[in-house]
């Protein structure tokens, strides 16, 4: 099998790395056993990036590796320390690529070296437990996973950027021609279809610089697929103008200059978006006699058409400096008024509608559908193995407003509720905390126990409170007495004033005496 050496279309698969981990932490040092959550955050995973590299004339490293990926992001660790962040992946692509997707929708152009394109991020690194903590809760014993990186099938499509482009009949001589007047070494044989892929060389003419290509022979019908021309015809989309090749000593019977030009002009005007090119015509193979003959013949009609016509011949360079220096003309002329292409970065973002946060739809088998850029993320970056992250994942749900559409839509304890895209979601079972008479005591994923005030601490509020209004000889502790009246300063055991008095196994518990040898 044949390894190709031009390739101008490839599929690429490409793939952000993913974010690192969260981590739950707490900081430990002597006579501190916790001092508090020190996890560090996760390292974001890196983008695959697209950049045009002047020196890069083809995709055909993407035709042999069509997988690329980027590296993950590292996970973070305790003492606040966040991951490394992942390294991006750069691709160098040809001046012109243009990136479609697979439904053909051109996603960018990429014109002039160092344009680059974001195809794929990388997915955002998780948060620590240091990150999470707040005023309500001081010591989350869970943190958020990192992201995964984007994933996406993308088309890659090569339309060479040169100033000229020259078309025409296969065998016309337009290989020889761009040979004459550039160092470009193009196949050259004497049968048709010689040039298999496009050839670009560069012409200097007095203080002018441009480049010349050579699209592949074109024939009747190659607008519909006929030949080898209908692959290559968009390689001369971004030419600034265009040269018409005209073979003036072909040996194929019917065929004379007028009639090529004809139709190669239809098969231009039947792959649309040329019209505008200006066009030069080169009527070639003059050193032959007939076809310096045949030239003479039709060079009035084609100038009462108002073309600019040139009698040149590639082989022994006869007319090819005027043709040069017209070519030269036009490009200058197109470069004074096409503005000057900067280079870009382009990074591809998801659509938004701008709409809600979330939808949320009634499948047919009864369960509850939602998606949404927020809520899907937040599923992404849950450890379900601990119970605190998920109730984390309920209070933003509620939050967010989920929990209350649910029950809108007649969402009822134990149903089914999807959160994701179908194939890759996840499913609970609907516990509302919104409920008739209920209310809930605290968030969930909280300990309540670090936020309830306790008996004692009521206590000594309490006399704090009143310290300020003791008596002269009045200490703390006969304040404390004062303060808490319901428990008697002093009692006889067993008596009316024992608060165990009605205990009736106190005295099982109580050793007694010890026994004496």
């Amino acid at each position: 099998m044949a390894v190709p050496t031009f390739v101008d279309r490839v599929t690429l698969h490409v793939a952000g790395g993913r974010g690192g981990h969260g981590v739950a932490s707490v900081h430990r040092e002597k006579f501190k056993p916790l001092g508090g959550p020190d996890g560090g955050n996760g390292g974001p995973g890196g983008s695959v990036i697209l950049r045009v590299d002047p020196d890069v004339t083809t995709l055909i490293d993407y035709h042999h590796s069509a997988k690329r990926s980027a590296t993950n992001g590292g996970q973070g660790a305790g003492s606040h320390r966040n991951g490394s962040h992942g390294e991006d992946l750069v691709l160098p692509v040809p001046d012109g690529t243009v990136v479609t997707d697979m439904t053909g929708r051109v996603l960018a152009d990429l014109i002039g070296p160092g344009s680059e394109l974001v195809v794929a991020e990388g997915g955002r690194g998780g948060l620590g437990n240091a990150a999470l903590a707040s005023t309500k809760r001081k010591a989350p014993g869970f943190a958020l996973l990192g992201e995964p990186g984007e994933e996406r099938q993308i088309g890659l499509e090569l339309k060479v950027v040169a100033d000229v482009g020259l078309v025409g009949f296969p065998s016309a001589g337009k290989s020889s021609l761009i040979a004459a007047i550039s160092r470009a070494r193009p196949k050259i044989a004497d049968y048709p279809f010689t040039t298999l892929v496009p050839n670009l060389g560069v012409v200097r003419a007095g203080e002018t610089t441009f480049t010349v290509a050579d699209v592949p022979g074109l024939i009747e019908g190659a607008s519909d697929g006929r030949g080898l021309g209908h692959d290559f015809l968009r390689h001369i989309e971004r030419c600034a103008a265009l040269v018409h090749v005209v073979d003036t000593a072909s040996l194929e019977p019917g065929r004379n200059p007028v009639d090529d030009l004809d139709v190669i002009e239809n098969e231009l005007s039947r792959h649309g978006g040329l019209e505008d090119r200006p066009r030069l015509v080169a009527l070639n193979k003059i050193d032959v006699p007939d076809g310096r003959e045949i030239a003479d013949m039709t060079l009035e009609e084609l100038r009462a058409r108002g073309l600019r016509v040139f009698e040149v011949s590639a082989a022994s360079g006869e007319g090819v400096r005027d043709l040069v220096y017209a070519m030269a003309a036009l490009v200058e002329a197109s470069r004074t008024e096409r503005p000057v292409v900067e280079p870009r970065r382009i990074v591809l973002r998801p659509q938004s509608d701008g709409g809600a946060d979330f939808t949320v739809k009634v499948a047919r088998d009864g369960s509850f559908l939602v998606r949404g850029p927020k809520p899907e993320r937040w599923v992404r970056q849950t450890d379900f193995a601990n119970e605190e992250a998920v109730g984390y994942l309920a209070d933003r749900l509620n939050r967010l407003g989920v929990e209350e559409r649910l029950v809108e839509l007649g969402a009822v304890e134990g149903d089914t509720v999807v959160i994701g895209e179908v194939d890759n979601a996840v499913v609970f079972d609907f516990r509302p905390s919104i409920e008739t008479g209920a209310e809930m005591l605290g968030r969930r994923g909280e300990d309540q126990r670090f936020y309830e005030e306790r008996p004692a601490a009521r206590r000594r509020r309490a006399i704090e409170d009143a310290m300020p209004e003791r008596g002269e000889h009045e200490t703390r502790a006969d304040v404390a007495r004062r303060v808490d009246e319901s428990q008697p300063v002093s009692y006889e055991i067993g008596s009316a004033a024992d608060p165990d008095r009605d205990d009736a196994d106190w005295a099982e518990r109580d050793p007694g005496p010890a026994d004496e040898d």
